[in-house]
């Protein structure tokens, strides 16, 4: 499933939807037609209830999908009375699948990246770079989703994208072992972590960061893509996704999930380790090779200004696309 957080127009509330092509089913809308009393503890209303019981409620909103959707069964039966329940996505607000995460991690998983971001400053990657995954917290607070715009801050004037992949924990755990990933993992989402370089760089000079330079803004959508969904391009322990980067319609990063150093069962191990995920968790993967434009350097592009609209696209996951202003 294509689990989104919308808001159709006129309402602020951030209702649970499935996404399929250019429609957004309202799955507790739906299932008050098409299965009265199924979801009596309203599990379908919004992504976050979902997320909070998935292994339980995951099921409910197939359950809800198949009936509303399914060709001779409900459906068709309640075609009419469906029809409110359907919205056109581009006449709704797509939020962030997650409205307010415990954690945000982002980790440094891509080996490609960390030696493009060092070359320039002629630094070589540092040995402890490969002993374990490394990560820094994000800020929970500051996500947007699909087609929110993007304000530069006022005391940056290296304002970057970050083409990221993101999974999204389902359950709550501790220790989990490297192989048993898929039991904790809800799905998997696009992640834009948006950078103040310059002063990023500041930061890190100090020996404490990434902190101000990248807490402004993240993010994240355009869905929740299930597991089952990405399963056909696991290989091994790896995902085979393009993923591309593209500034006002021009493609600028290119690159593959399938080429992180550090793989996502690795990367929850250590962030579990001796502590609790919780469900709505979010593990990014850091950036892909040449995600960025600190890695491409100015030459091929310069930094981000207003006006200059960012798309992410990854494989069976979609495009995140947002505007700078």
């Amino acid at each position: 499933m294509r689990l989104v957080s919308f808001s159709p127009p006129g309402i602020q509330e951030r209702l649970l939807g499935a996404l399929e092509g250019d429609r957004v089913l309202e799955l507790a809308a739906a299932a008050s037609i098409v299965a009265p009393g199924l979801d009596s503890h309203g599990k379908l209303r919004s992504l976050d209830c979902l997320l909070s019981d998935w292994d339980r409620g995951l099921p409910l909103a197939r359950s809800v999908m198949e009936r509303a959707g399914g060709a001779g069964g409900s459906g068709a039966k309640h075609a009419a009375e469906l029809g409110p329940a359907w919205h056109s996505r581009s006449r709704v607000t797509l939020h962030a699948p997650v409205t307010r995460p415990p954690t945000v991690r982002d980790f440094y998983a891509f080996e490609a990246h960390v030696k493009n971001a060092r070359a320039r400053r002629k630094l070589e990657v540092p040995p402890e770079w490969y002993e374990f995954p490394a990560f820094y917290y994000s800020n929970p607070g500051s996500l947007v989703g699909d087609g929110a715009p993007v304000k530069k801050p006022s005391w940056t004037e290296a304002l970057d994208y970050e083409l990221e992949i993101a999974c999204v924990i389902g359950t709550r755990a501790r220790d989990v072992p490297a192989d048993r990933w898929r039991s904790v993992v809800a799905g998997f989402t696009i992640l834009n972590d948006w950078s103040a370089r310059d002063v990023q760089r500041k930061e890190m000079a100090i020996g404490l960061g990434p902190a101000k330079g990248k807490d402004f803004t993240t993010s994240l959508g355009p869905a929740l893509v299930t597991l089952d969904e990405l399963l056909p391009k696991l290989r091994g322990d790896h995902f085979d996704l393009t993923m591309e980067a593209r500034v006002n319609g021009a493609t600028l990063s290119r690159g593959n999930a399938r080429d992180m150093h550090f793989t996502f069962g690795q990367m929850i191990a250590r962030a579990s380790q001796d502590v609790y995920l919780f469900p709505g968790d979010v593990i990014g993967s850091g950036t892909v090779g040449g995600g960025c434009i600190l890695e491409l350097g100015p030459e091929v592009h310069p930094w981000l200004k207003p006006g200059d609209e960012v798309t992410l696209e990854i494989e069976r996951l979609g495009t995140l696309t947002n505007t700078i202003v």
